[in-house]
This record gives C-alpha cells, sequence and structure tokens, in this order.
C-alpha cells in the first residue's frame, strides 16, 4: 500500500472519529492519563518507586489531604517543614566564658487551625562534640499569644539527635505541670498519672488556658514563638544550624493525604498511572496479536488443522484465568514480578479473540481477491499478513482498546488480594495496604476512595475509545 493511499485512509478514519464525541473525551483522558504517566518523575519525585516500600520518616501517619478543610467545620492543621532559611538566628557560637559557647534561633507558627500539628520534630541539628561523654545542652521554650511561657524541653543534646516533641516524656511531663495550674484541681486529683499519659501534647500547648485544658483543650489562634537555645561545654565543639529542620508534622497532607507508612498517596497514584496503562496496553496489544493471528491461521488451513487448532483453544478458554493466576501468585508468596503477571496474563487471555478472528477469517477467504491470489500461486504467509490481515486489523484496534480495562482490574485484583509484586507501585498494591490497615473502618476515605476511582477512570477512558473505534471502522455500528 502506497503512502498516499494509507495518508488518505488515516484522513477518513479521522474525520469518521471526530464525529465520535465519545471518542474524543476519551482520547483526551488518555492523553492526560500518559502525560501523567511520563511526567511522574517530575510531577513527584524521581526515586519514588524504590522508597515506596519504605516508612517516609518526617511525615504524619494516616492524615488527609489539606483540600479536606473545605469540607469540614473543624479545620486540621496542614504540613509544614521548616528550613534553616526559615528560621532566625538570633546567636551563632556567642562565647560565655569558660569554654562555653552559646546559640540560639526562634522560629514562629501562625495557628489558624481548630486541630494544632500532631507534633513538633527538630532534627538535622549540626552538632560535632570534640569530648563524646559531655554532650551538648539544648533547651526549647514556647511563647504563646496569650503571654504565657513554656519551657518544653531541657535535656542533652548529641550527634545525630533527633526531637519528637508530641512523644517526649519530659515535654508531657513539663506541660501537663504547665496547665495543671489551669486545671480543676479535682479533675486532675481524679486522672491522676492515667490524665498526663493520655492527654494530646499538641492540642494542651496550642489550647487556651482555662480550666478543661486537659480534658477538652479549646484551640487558641494567634502567632507561636519557639526558641531553641544550645550551650557548648568543651572547647572545640562545633554547631552548624544550616542543616537545621523543623517538622510541624501536619494533621493534613498534600493532594491525596498519606497512608500508615505516611508515605504520599498522591505520589502513588501518579506513578500507578505509568503500571496500569503499560500492563494493560502490553496486555491488550499481545492478547489480540495472538488472538488473531492463531484464529485466521486457524480458519485459512482450514480442514483437520483447523478442527485441532479449535479443540486446542476451547481447552485453553476452559480454563478459570482468575482462580488459576491466584493459585500461582500464592505459590510465588506474593513475589510474583509484573512481567511476569503480564506473561501469565497474555497467556490466558488470547482465546476469545481468535474465536472472532476465525470467524471473520472464514468469511475474507472466501472473497474473490483471495481466490485469485491462490490461483496466482500466492503463498499462505502472504494471503494471510496481505489480504486476510488487513481486512481484520480494524476490529484488532478496537479490540485492544475494550481489552484495556479488563487487564487493569485485573492485575489490580491480583494485587489487592496481596498476590502482585510488592515492590511496583500500583493502584491493586495501595488498596491491598489499604485493606490490610482496616482502612475503610477506620475511615481512611483517602487511601481507598482515589485508586479505586483512578482504576475506574482507565477504564472508562478505553471503553469509550474502544466503542468509538468500533463504530467507526465496523460499517454495520455507522449511524446516519
Amino acid at each position: 500500500m502506497r503512502w498516499v493511499d494509507v495518508k488518505a485512509s488515516l484522513k477518513d478514519f479521522w474525520f469518521e472519529f471526530r464525529r465520535q464525541k465519545g471518542g474524543l473525551f476519551g482520547l483526551a483522558l488518555l492523553f492526560l492519563l500518559i502525560f501523567t504517566a511520563l511526567a511522574a518523575p517530575y510531577i513527584t519525585e524521581p526515586d519514588i518507586p524504590k522508597k515506596w516500600t519504605q516508612y517516609w520518616e518526617g511525615n504524619p501517619v494516616t492524615v488527609p489531604p489539606v483540600w479536606y478543610n473545605y469540607f469540614t467545620t473543624k479545620k486540621l492543621a496542614p504540613h509544614e517543614v521548616l528550613t534553616a532559611n526559615d528560621l532566625r538566628i538570633t546567636a551563632d557560637g556567642q562565647d560565655i566564658g569558660g569554654g562555653m559557647k552559646y546559640y540560639s534561633f526562634e522560629f514562629t507558627y501562625e495557628n489558624n487551625y481548630d486541630v494544632p500539628p500532631s507534633d513538633i520534630i527538630i532534627r538535622n541539628i549540626g552538632v560535632k562534640l570534640a569530648d563524646l561523654t559531655t554532650p551538648a545542652q539544648i533547651v526549647v521554650t514556647m511563647i504563646r499569644p496569650d503571654g504565657n511561657k513554656i519551657e518544653l524541653l531541657n535535656t542533652e543534646l548529641r550527634e545525630g539527635s533527633i526531637y519528637q516533641l508530641a512523644k517526649d516524656g519530659k515535654v508531657k511531663a513539663a506541660v501537663f505541670q504547665w496547665a495543671s495550674q489551669f486545671e480543676n484541681p479535682e479533675t486532675i486529683a481524679e486522672g491522676g498519672e492515667t490524665l498526663k499519659n493520655t492527654m494530646d501534647t499538641m492540642k494542651v500547648i496550642f489550647a487556651k488556658a482555662q480550666e478543661g485544658i486537659l480534658t477538652n483543650p479549646e484551640a487558641l489562634k494567634g502567632t507561636y514563638t519557639f526558641q531553641v537555645e544550645i550551650f557548648t561545654f568543651t572547647e572545640g565543639d562545633q554547631v552548624d544550624l544550616s542543616t537545621t529542620q523543623i517538622i510541624l508534622s501536619g494533621r493534613t497532607y498534600g493532594l491525596m493525604g498519606t497512608d500508615y507508612k505516611a508515605r504520599d498517596l498522591w505520589a502513588g497514584l501518579v506513578w500507578g498511572t505509568r503500571v496500569s496503562l503499560t500492563v494493560g496496553v502490553t496486555v491488550a496489544v499481545l492478547t489480540v496479536l495472538i488472538g488473531i493471528f492463531y484464529g485466521v491461521t486457524s480458519a485459512y488451513l482450514g480442514g483437520w488443522k483447523d478442527e485441532f487448532m479449535q479443540r486446542v483453544n476451547e481447552f485453553w478458554a476452559s480454563i478459570p484465568t482468575l482462580p488459576i493466576l491466584i493459585l500461582l501468585g500464592a505459590a510465588f508468596k506474593g513475589h510474583v514480578s509484573l512481567w511476569t503477571i503480564v506473561f501469565l496474563m497474555v497467556a490466558f487471555y488470547w482465546t476469545g479473540i481468535a474465536k472472532v478472528a476465525r470467524s471473520m477469517a472464514l468469511q475474507i477467504k472466501e472473497q474473490t481477491y483471495v481466490e485469485a491470489a491462490i490461483a496466482l500461486g500466492a503463498g499462505t504467509g502472504r494471503i494471510i499478513f496481505k489480504h486476510i490481515m488487513p481486512q481484520i486489523m480494524p476490529y484488532a484496534f478496537a479490540a485492544m482498546a475494550l481489552n484495556v480495562p479488563g487487564a487493569v482490574l485485573t492485575e489490580a485484583s491480583l494485587s489487592f488480594l496481596g498476590l502482585g509484586d510488592p515492590t511496583a507501585v500500583t493502584w491493586g498494591q495501595i488498596l491491598y495496604d489499604a485493606q490490610t490497615q482496616s482502612a475503610t473502618i477506620n475511615g481512611y476515605w483517602w487511601w481507598v476512595i482515589p485508586p479505586g476511582l483512578a482504576i475506574t477512570l482507565v477504564a472508562f477512558t478505553f471503553v469509550l475509545i474502544g466503542i468509538s473505534l468500533d463504530r467507526v471502522l465496523n460499517p454495520r455500528l455507522k449511524r446516519l
């Protein structure tokens, strides 16, 4: 076929396809999915697949997305990370005598939320001790909008120290002692150690100084100032504040929230697009090509060869696909690679395509031009690939599009059952983690609904394209 004829055919096809509104919408969604898959390293981070199986230190655990605040009356504090550029250095190695040096910095936090951060983490203070037996000292003080001042922490500072104020026993004791002056003495007497151990430290230090601060804290909005002071006691001790990080662990995070490993679910959704498109398109293309080749060959050969090939097809088609895949996944103990899953799906999914291709080929081989080619001595391969296959390709394109959703759903089903590739970032794997952690029961809707909608979106996209292709390429379905 000449290039001019190919160009004319494509032009006619596009003219017909443009009339299919559903197809155009599906094509737009497909371009969006492809763009998301290709741009995943830039939209999120390039090393997401490597660190997906790890715990994401510094992120809050199982919190909803930031936009959740638009739909609730109780506003939750978002996640924030402050670097050295956000700190105000007030003393940088001031000599206070006796070989001692003084360092200090402060940062502010504007609390405009009903529920404050769940934790304040201070880490990456670059301290190097000349004598490891003589640690430095760190003091963290909080100045509240109402003028109250709380010394939250006064403890040793060593190399690599990380301070999580909400989980630190010293901080909890200091906050409880400070808050007790405002609480009803009877409440403290009744609660005792239990009240101290069960109180939410962050809610108390961000609460109004009034009765009920320990049992029912009411948020105090305004500007909070945190002062961090560091004392070194040995000549040669060094403190570098340029690497310091302050993490205000939020009650909300990012566009899609986090899971039980504090992983950003938005990153998982974006990278999952790559896997779904790769698996879906690869399985669809290979199964359709294998099925069409098998069906056309069977129809052309005819006779006992056709009968034998059809019995093989029917036997293979009678094997229950999903249970076999589940058994194989269990045999590999949930460590099946993604490409093994693709291979298994291709091995089982071609039979239906082969049946349809055979029935079409039986009609085409009776056409006059095919008989003429046989009379002229054309070989079997030439007749199949030159005269029969081109007539079946329109069906093939529609079948490819319509087979993508099935492949995507199968991979997601296996991953959801814990039989997929645990190292791959897939939507099914996200749903599996949600199921094992009882996300639905605990109300973690952001962990369940988005990946489910993503799977639905991919299926919907290819169904729209497949139906439109079928209408354009199948004359019987064309509408006047």
